[in-house]
């Protein structure tokens, strides 16, 4: 009799719970108010939006088609709790969706490819490296920084940011550093999936950042901590910091969260920085034989020969940040960058790096690469509209 009793009162907690789950179901609508058709921007849904305590079993469904999306919840502050749960809507042009914020269990999410991947490389002295479907990166650790200092063997002394010119969607961070280690190639060497051709030395690579006072740009060494915060489907994120540096007499403190989404060029860097008003990401000029251009408000590119093939650099942030840009050239090796010149509001800022490669078929001139930094621009000043129904 007892475990009759049991058994109903179990159901009936059962039966409570999954009513009240059914009670708090919510909608959302995401409002696209731009002509041009949107996709792969990542919107971010907190827990204080949503106004749930647990992020791990919610799901999004558009209600349209009845599809689960695919979903990321991330940790941001490493303190065991999901704070944001990522999605990635298909938004047309001036065009309206609406989605139920349900929960489901671990075995309902939809399943997708990790192609947003980044990791400490301990085996390649200390890089550490990134990357989606579309392109990949690295920077240098304390380790390359003392074998540099000490003349030793593969030592970099540089916060530049490396650029890997990757052809294919898939994941190619794991099998470039294990040819590496086990001998059996170069990912300096084309096989069919790209290469490592790209020089970064004392320039700043694709937006390595870099302090003006007078005439005379001051840089970091190499990063001195990291912590990754997040691989998946849809982001891929992490944290770095920099040893106090010289700027001319300032001591500047510098920290960075970095992070590359699906199905985009650009790496988005959130930097914290004391010590100064303003800052400037760069990009290296090379041999100096390609073009700087600027559309005066939002970025500056450069797009450049490359061995045998054309490459196209740039660095765009929000128009609230923009303070302008220089082309600045001069005669000592690999100092010669053009510059996005940044505002600091309450000791941040923000700004996006990437690059378009000619040879993994994303953009084929010059044009159609400005276009891309235009388009992407226009959205990044004008965010999907998010707004819960009920």
């Amino acid at each position: 009799m007892l475990s009759k009793k049991i058994f109903q009162l179990a159901a009936l907690a059962i039966l409570v719970f999954n009513c009240s789950q059914k009670d708090n179901l919510k909608t959302i609508t995401i409002k696209n108010t731009l002509d041009i058709e949107r996709t792969f921007e990542t919107v971010e849904l907190s827990k204080g939006f949503l106004k749930v305590e647990d992020l791990s079993n919610i799901g999004i469904k558009d209600v349209e088609s009845g599809l689960l999306q695919v979903t990321q919840a991330v940790d941001n502050d490493a303190d065991g709790v999901e704070d944001v749960l990522l999605f990635q809507p298909q938004m047309k042009p001036l065009s309206e969706n609406t989605y139920q914020i349900i929960y489901i269990s671990e075995g309902e999410k939809p399943k997708a490819q990790n192609l947003c991947y980044s990791r400490f490389v301990p085996e390649r002295t200390d890089d550490y490296a990134w990357e989606n479907d579309k392109v990949a990166f690295r920077i240098f650790g304390p380790d390359a920084q003392r074998r540099f200092e000490n003349n030793l063997e593969e030592g970099t002394l540089s916060s530049g940011v490396d650029a890997w010119l990757k052809k294919v969607k898939y994941p190619i961070i794991n099998n470039w550093y294990k040819k590496y280690t086990e001998k059996t190639g170069s990912y300096h060497v084309d096989t069919g999936e790209g290469l490592d051709n790209f020089h970064v030395g004392k320039s700043r690579g694709v937006g390595g950042v870099a302090y003006k006072k007078d005439s005379i740009y001051y840089v970091s060494k190499n990063f001195t901590k990291w912590r990754t915060i997040t691989t998946g489907p849809l982001r891929t994120s992490f944290y770095v910091e920099y040893k106090n540096w010289d700027a001319g007499g300032k001591q500047i403190i510098e920290s960075k969260v970095i992070s590359l989404d699906l199905g985009n060029n650009f790496s988005k860097f959130e930097v914290t920085i004391e010590g100064a008003d303003n800052i400037s990401p760069g990009l290296t000029m090379h041999e100096k034989d390609g073009i700087v251009s600027s559309d005066e408000t939002n970025w500056v590119s450069y797009w450049q020969p490359h061995f045998d093939s054309e490459l196209g650099m740039a660095l765009l942030t929000k128009k609230e940040f923009f303070n302008g840009y220089e082309e600045y050239n001069v005669a000592a090796e690999d100092l010669s960058n053009a510059y996005l010149h940044l505002k600091i509001i309450n000791g941040k800022t923000m700004y996006y790096a990437g690059f378009g490669w000619k040879k993994s078929d994303q953009f084929s001139n010059k044009e159609e690469w400005e276009h891309y930094l235009n388009d992407f621009t226009e959205r990044l000043n004008n965010p999907l509209e998010v707004v819960i129904v009920n």
